[in-house]
């Protein structure tokens, strides 16, 4: 008989490349991992892992019983989810990420909401990018990551996962009070082409996005400045350092010396929330959906669609 905890192990060294990459997708020590590895070549009696360098690969006989482990996971994901469902509690624990602006919008109107209606609900909260909390639902360390993407840059969902908007998040450029543009009604993004930015880090899914927008006006932009935290841009706008792209969730309150001025092209970012395609029945999944699309509506934006 296959222990399923050993699959699970097998299932994270396939799904992370490594023994230490499972250990902390499993939340235990390598020496767990390596443990569990062992005992399970000795249910099957064959090897399963093989060294490689440094590390270790997986062996055909590995490769295959870890296709055979993640189809056997995900139908025990189902089993819990029809149980849960059958049940109709909402109960256990809930893991959620959230990129930092929607972390700080929505977690603190959404999940005081979601405990006091089901106490027997245990939520444990993250910030995380939006690739990043993809990739921890589909390694199974999270149940739920609230992500986004931009009106001119989607962003792929991968198979095996579901989705459900949460709101249509407007944003505006911010500036310094003193700007030549700061009291206008309206401005276009090509008549930022002389200013210097204030952006997120390189390679994170909103800087990209920002680069590939300017770019596509013809404008190659200046970067001053850099910061993941929109409240951390917006006091560098009030500063002078810069102009930043400023959208509605999370902006608030607006430091002093900063007004925001929307543009002509109407930028918006989809914000919506992710999970496991299996688990899709599972009551505290469709409860904390519920919670973050109330809290939305809260918030403003244009609300789920």
């Amino acid at each position: 008989m296959l222990n399923l905890e050993r699959l699970r192990t097998l299932d994270a060294l396939a799904r992370h490349g490594s023994v230490s990459g499972a250990a902390e997708g499993l939340h235990i020590t390598t020496s767990a991992v390596s443990q569990q590895m062992s005992k399970l070549e000795r249910e099957v009696g064959q090897q399963l892992l093989a060294k490689n360098g440094r590390g270790v690969r997986l062996t055909d006989a590995g490769r295959l019983l870890a296709e055979h482990a993640a189809r056997i996971l995900s139908q025990v994901e189902l089993a819990q989810a029809d149980l849960e469902a059958q049940r109709g509690q909402v109960a256990g624990e809930l893991r959620i990420s959230a990129f930092p602006t929607a972390a700080r919008g929505l977690f603190p109107l959404a999940l005081p909401g979601l405990r006091a209606e089901h106490p027997a609900l245990r939520v444990r909260s993250c910030e995380l990018e939006p690739e990043r909390g993809i990739s921890g639902v589909i390694r199974g360390d999270l149940d739920l990551a609230v992500v986004l993407d931009w009106y001119n840059k989607p962003m792929p969902v991968p198979d095996g996962l579901a989705k459900a908007s949460v709101l249509d998040d407007p944003a505006d450029v911010a500036l310094p009070v003193g700007h030549r543009l700061a009291g206008r009604e309206e401005v276009d993004l090509a008549e930022f082409a002389e200013d210097e930015w204030i952006t997120w880090g390189e390679g994170e899914f909103c800087h990209e996005w920002l680069m590939f927008t300017l770019r596509s006006k013809g404008i190659e932009p200046r970067i001053a400045h850099r910061a993941a935290e929109t409240h951390t841009q917006l006091n560098l706008v009030a500063a002078g350092l810069g102009v930043c792209i400023a959208p509605l969730l999370g902006r608030h309150p607006m430091p002093d010396g900063v007004v925001t001025v929307p543009l002509k092209q109407r930028v918006r970012r989809h914000v919506y929330v992710v999970w496991r395609a299996d688990a899709d029945r599972r009551p505290s999944i469709r409860a904390a959906v519920r919670a973050l699309q109330s809290a939305a509506e809260r918030v403003g934006g244009d609300g789920a669609q």
